[in-house]
């Protein structure tokens, strides 16, 4: 099974390479060096936020408040600006991810504790998170001139070209990999997400683990929030609004499994990747937004549809060798 999928990840590297290919032959300017690297910072948030929902989805959970989110902590990291512009980035930077961090825990803890299910919160959630900024701003944005060059620069600065951005998510990257890798309670994610009875059964404790990723997730999203809002300069009630749907799309074409227990950190970053390609190329292809969004929901059927194949041969494989084992335990 983990050979399957990581042959699968060698796959789909190889597509976002063809893909980018075939794009350069019909228009060169895409794969100039510049460009290339517009593509990576501009898929920098999404990676970590598709990070952030690949943790939630291997305990076999979504959360759906990814967006809504990073909008209320942008909100309230740009309001900050606004009053008080003179203080050190850090500050604003703190401020997103605790107000992220706080969200999150919400979440993790009505699912964990209430054992309410996660599509059912993080729905709830959604809308509340999204009218909360309405509530907080008074139906008002802030705008790039009224946040101050501090906030709004540190995004900005780049290294070997390449924004802070992006070297946040290579970070946020690391982090997850050696989490998920190195520690019992990273791997512990996958056992939940495998088989939650046998996890339990193993000493692992499922509504802890719950909790755990959901204000991950939630952090995450804050800190995403101050990069959105910092980046683009505007704050107000809409901003990211449907994006947790592209979150999830890159998730499951990255082989994420729903239904928890698979996905890894190469393989999230990969999807996230092809759906920034995808999401850069069509306009310079001169696509109509219509077809944008027709061709963007094609490819995502397409993913699920090759995951829940994979899935099954990946099944077949393993069964066997279980019925073997079974045999000689006796």
């Amino acid at each position: 099974m983990t050979s399957l999928f990581k042959h699968r990840e060698a796959a789909l590297a190889a597509i976002v390479l063809a893909m980018i290919a075939a794009i350069g032959a019909y228009a060169p300017a895409f794969v100039s060096l510049g460009n290339i690297i517009r593509v990576l910072n501009d898929t920098s948030i999404l990676a970590m936020l598709a990070l952030a929902q690949m943790m939630v989805i291997l305990t076999r959970g979504i959360d759906l408040s990814t967006a809504s989110t990073l909008a209320l902590a942008g909100m309230i990291s740009a309001s900050l600006a606004q009053f008080h512009p003179d203080l050190p980035v850090i500050s604003y930077i703190a401020l997103a991810a605790a107000v992220g961090l706080i969200l999150g825990m919400i979440n993790g803890g009505l699912i964990s504790y209430f054992a309410i299910p996660p599509i059912v919160v993080t729905l709830g959630t959604l809308a509340v998170y999204r009218g909360l900024i309405v509530v907080y701003g008074g139906g008002n944005q802030v705008n790039a001139s009224e946040m101050g060059d501090t906030f709004q620069s540190f995004p900005k600065l780049t290294l070997f070209g390449l924004s802070t951005i992006f070297w946040i998510m290579l970070g946020v990257s690391l982090a997850v990999w050696l989490f998920l890798a190195m520690t019992r309670t990273g791997r512990g994610l996958y056992a939940v997400g495998g088989n939650p009875v046998a996890a339990r059964y193993c000493g692992i404790d499922l509504p802890r683990q719950q909790f755990l990723v959901y204000t991950v997730s939630g952090a995450i999203s804050g800190l995403c929030g101050y990069l959105w809002v910092s980046r683009y300069g505007v704050a107000y009630s809409e901003i990211a609004s449907g994006y947790e749907l592209t979150v999830i799309a890159a998730c499951v074409i990255g082989g994420v499994s729903i239904a928890g227990g698979v996905g890894s950190v190469s393989g999230t970053l990969l999807g996230a990747l092809f759906l920034g390609v995808i999401v850069n190329a069509l306009p310079v292809m001169q696509i109509t937004p219509f077809w944008q969004m027709a061709i963007s929901g094609t490819v995502i059927l397409a993913a699920v549809v090759v995951n829940a194949r994979a899935e099954k041969r990946g099944v077949k494989l393993i069964l066997p060798e279980a019925r073997r084992a079974a045999g000689a335990a006796k």
